[in-house]
């Protein structure tokens, strides 16, 4: 494959390999460079790697599998046996199939990131949520504390207080007016 060829086969856009140190960056570019079999160990260790979401290998699975068929299937256009025996349009034709292949790639690792970001907001989310009614049960006990605490504690004190405030201010009343 000449210089020019593999340019505009390789040729992709930065933004299309994501943020390095990624899935998508890290297998994309793998894959750029022919590095078939450690794009396809790293999709492997991926999945099998212990994961902070309970249901993250089952919603990636499919894409995986589907992203290292993928990989193979780009390895065999890229490196298709007598290549330069067939007629141009069929040489066109399979790096056409090689770009659309590539394509589906970058799809499939933008699905994974996806699955990703929808777990990791879905857990920001259910946390966000327990924060939340912990302390709204907080709230409502001590509220509680105080409400029972006025109606027993102080409420009888008070009671109290304002019994003796009043019996003793009508005592001074009636001796103002010198009723007994």
């Amino acid at each position: 494959m000449s210089f020019k060829e593999k340019r505009a086969v390789n040729d992709l856009d930065i933004s299309d390999l994501g943020v390095p140190d990624t899935v998508r960056y890290n297998v994309l570019t793998f894959v750029v460079n022919e590095e078939y079999d450690r794009a396809i160990t790293y999709l492997k260790d991926f999945l099998e790697r212990d994961s902070d979401y309970p249901n993250f290998k089952d919603r990636i699975d499919r894409y995986i599998n589907h992203a290292i068929d993928l990989i193979f299937a780009i390895r065999t256009k890229r490196n298709f046996p007598g290549l330069s025996l067939l007629t141009k349009s069929k040489q066109n034709e399979l790096r056409e199939r090689y770009r659309d292949h590539f394509q589906e790639l970058k799809s499939v690792m933008r699905k994974v990131e996806t699955c990703q970001e929808e777990l990791r907001l879905s857990d920001i989310k259910s946390t966000t949520m327990l924060v939340k009614s912990v302390w709204f049960s907080t709230v409502i006990v001590v509220i509680s504390a105080v409400v029972i605490e006025i109606f027993q504690g102080l409420g009888q004190t008070f009671f109290i207080v304002f019994d003796d405030y009043l019996n003793k201010s009508l005592e001074v009343v009636f001796k103002f007016f010198n009723i007994q």
